[in-house]
């Protein structure tokens, strides 16, 4: 099949359910442009600070909510089952689970003070589950700020070339931060003197790739970045947070414009099976393990994360809420979508040319560098391959780096929520110290044996994300208007999740990885409780 006709197809359905299913969505949820903003209701200077336009909020969330995930889960599911199970997962997933997720939470949390989704749940469904699901919510946090540090590390030092434009972008955008909101300089303007500065950094890079040899360089590099987190999470969210991620987006529509052009020009057929076997070996089956792996590209727990935690502290007025939370979601599925077809048409399927061979590529177990080479392939006819590839991977580092800083100060929200607001611990109040806490603990993951509880993390980010829809499902019940957009995906994401930790934990207690086994039972046991506690609630009403 020619990787256009799938292209048409996917964006066609997209535009379908972003007009009308999104607008039905706002409708449920009386969405009213004429409804005060946590943003201008509690506006503080460092948290609460309505954005100066919807689309540097856009860039903000997009770039927070994207990360590694929609171009990573389709690159690696595609060759364990094929690509018609992962498109139709990523498009119908967008649409329907993904979108409803991210929108839901994000006007959730508008609705209780820009409070994150832990927090609610407390109201919506008791007590003992927000403290439950908070401490869930900052242990995964966490180790998704180690890992994601450790990752970002391990890519400086492999690729030396993007070490410039990816910090250079730190101080591009704390520049635009300050030019905007505090001297109210035009935010056109501003932006694109932002991009040449950054064309430029891009120019700079490649000119003086800046490498201290491996070893002790990763742990360098993870401090440095675990110390840039810190500061992120601690001052003003529109000098450096909210700017970076917005011109980090740019990258992002760069690479996709890009990308999308490429297949145009080359048509290229796909050359990977429509559909491999229903098993995957020791990777499991299609089901679960398809709809953990393919994460962010159809629905992830994050996200409701970021929607409650950072966007919702933002966002000047609830009308923004569609295009930014359920617009950014289908915006992620195009990107999938794009790395899907990167991978399946621009890579070769058999071993005639082993540079290009999407099998032997990923044999080496170097993901990144298989979506790189396949995005190289597609717009081999717009630029040389060497550039293809660079774009491609500082796409992904742009990304990564974005979700480490936000999920820092995400998780600095959290536990100041619950510790200094549950449990009364004064001293997590203070920013400054809950931050450090954050730090301190990524950081001893980060150091230490981090790959050994990874695993289970795709699981138990789908778990976030049938707890998220669950909650809103329990709100919708109680209006009485459309409670099943949200609790027919919850309990699916429930069914899923849980299956794929019931299958993990079999494969963890049968290679005597008991701590993981402990973990996944854990969470296992977390869900039915979670499940357990909505039905008590919803007979006591």
């Amino acid at each position: 099949m020619n990787s256009l006709v799938l292209v048409g197809i996917s964006l066609f359905l997209f535009a379908g359910g972003y007009h009308f299913y999104g607008r039905y969505l706002e409708k449920i949820w009386d969405v009213s442009k004429e409804r005060k903003t946590p943003a201008f209701e509690k506006e503080d200077g460092v948290d609460y600070i309505p954005a100066k336009n919807w689309i540097i909020l856009f860039g903000h969330h997009f770039s927070s909510i994207a990360g590694a995930g929609p171009i990573l889960g389709p690159v690696i599911t595609c060759i364990l089952w094929g690509w018609l199970p992962a498109a139709l997962w990523i498009i119908f997933g967008s649409i329907f689970f993904g979108g409803v997720h991210d929108f839901s939470s994000l006007i959730l949390s508008l609705r209780y003070g820009g409070n994150s989704v832990g927090e609610v749940a407390e109201t919506i469904i008791g007590k003992r589950s927000r403290i439950l699901f908070s401490l869930f919510l900052i242990l995964s946090l966490i180790l998704v700020v180690a890992v994601f540090a450790a990752v970002t590390a391990n890519t400086l030092v492999a690729e030396p070339q993007i070490i410039i434009p990816t910090f250079g972008l730190i101080f591009v955008a704390f520049i635009f931060g300050f030019l905007v909101y505090r001297l109210k300089f035009n935010y056109i303007f501003a932006t694109a003197g932002a991009l040449i500065l950054i064309f430029f950094l891009f120019i700079l890079g490649n000119r003086f790739p800046i490498s201290f040899g491996e070893g002790d360089a990763v742990k360098l590099w993870i401090l440095i970045l675990l110390l840039y987190s810190f500061v992120a999470s601690v001052v003003p969210v529109n000098l450096l947070l909210q700017p970076r991620d917005y011109l980090s987006a740019f990258i992002l529509f760069i690479g996709l414009i890009f990308g999308y052009l490429g297949l145009f020009t080359s048509r290229p057929a796909v050359n990977a099976p429509s559909l491999i076997s229903f098993s995957a070996g020791k990777n499991g089956t299609l089901w679960p393990m398809m709809f953990v792996m393919i994460a962010c590209g159809a629905i992830s727990g994050f996200h409701s994360l970021v929607s409650s935690g950072t966007t919702s502290k933002q966002i000047a007025s609830e009308k923004d809420a569609k295009k930014i939370a359920y617009g950014g979601m289908l915006t992620e599925g195009v990107l999938a979508i794009l790395a899907l077809l990167c991978v399946g048409a621009g890579l070769r399927w058999n071993n005639s040319i082993p540079s290009i061979s999407y099998p032997l590529l990923m044999e080496k177990g170097n993901w990144i560098g298989t979506f790189a080479t396949g995005y190289s392939q597609v717009t081999s006819k717009l630029m040389k391959p060497e550039v293809g590839k660079m774009i491609a991977i500082v796409m992904i580092n742009a990304f990564v780096l974005t979700t480490l800083d936000t999920a820092t100060r995400i998780t600095r929200y959290i536990s100041s929520e619950l510790f200094g607001d549950a449990f009364k611990i004064k001293i997590f109040k203070n920013r400054y110290f809950s931050t450090f806490f954050v730090i301190v603990m990524a950081a001893y993951l980060a150091f230490g044996n981090w790959q050994k509880i990874w695993p289970v993390f795709g699981a138990s980010n789908q778990l976030v994300a049938a707890i998220a829809l669950f909650v809103a499902g329990f709100f919708l019940l109680n209006k009485g208007i459309g409670a099943f957009t949200a609790l027919l995906p919850s309990l699916f994401m429930f069914l899923t999740s849980t299956a794929a930790l019931f299958y993990q934990s079999l494969t963890f207690f049968k290679e005597k990885n008991y701590l993981l086994f402990i973990v996944s039972i854990l969470l296992i046991i977390l869900a039915i409780f979670f499940i357990f506690e909505g039905v008590k609630r919803f007979r006591k009403k």
